[in-house]
């Protein structure tokens, strides 16, 4: 089992987007090159392999997350999106990913999938579950809803909203 780091988002990453008072539900996404993860690996991808595939900044809700096909696939395999440790496959388990899909189709969400908070930063990850075929080419754009679940709530929102 290999874990590649290098390809998650990065920009803006460690943190929250700028919002008012209320936290408000946000979009993040990032595209993965399985070209570019083999690169990264400096082996062929094989089953267990994690590829880290956007980073959840601390005190945060991941409310849904899945993935969508953005460049014909070269290879077969099982994939899941979860946050490693916590449940890998929260988001999507063994989704079949092959040469017969199209681009634009989405992996099918998992049955049960569920928030998940996470108290430090930490990383939504694709895991390959089993591997027919050596993937080798193609993309993946990756997506999650994340809410900030930090307390904004200070003395002087409360003062200022008192006043209104």
């Amino acid at each position: 089992m290999a874990t590649i780091t290098t390809l998650s988002n990065s920009v803006g990453a460690a943190t929250q987007p700028s919002r008012s008072i209320r936290n408000m539900p946000y979009v993040v996404e990032n595209t993965i090159n399985l070209a570019a993860a083999v690169t990264a690996k400096g082996s062929a991808l094989a089953a267990t392999d994690v590829i880290e595939a956007l980073q959840i900044p601390a005190q945060s809700i991941v409310l849904a997350a899945g993935f969508e096909i953005t460049g014909a696939v070269t290879g077969s395999c099982t994939v899941s999106l979860g946050v490693t440790g916590v449940t890998a496959a929260a988001y999507v388990s063994a989704f079949a990913v092959t040469g017969s899909l199209s681009v634009g189709d989405y992996a099918t969400p998992a049955t049960a999938g569920y928030p998940i908070v996470t108290k430090a930063a930490d990383t939504l990850d694709l895991l390959l579950v089993t591997e027919t075929t050596t993937l080798s080419a193609g993309s993946l754009r990756v997506f999650a809803v994340i809410v900030d679940a930090q307390d904004r709530v200070g003395p002087a929102s409360v003062d200022r909203e008192q006043l209104a």
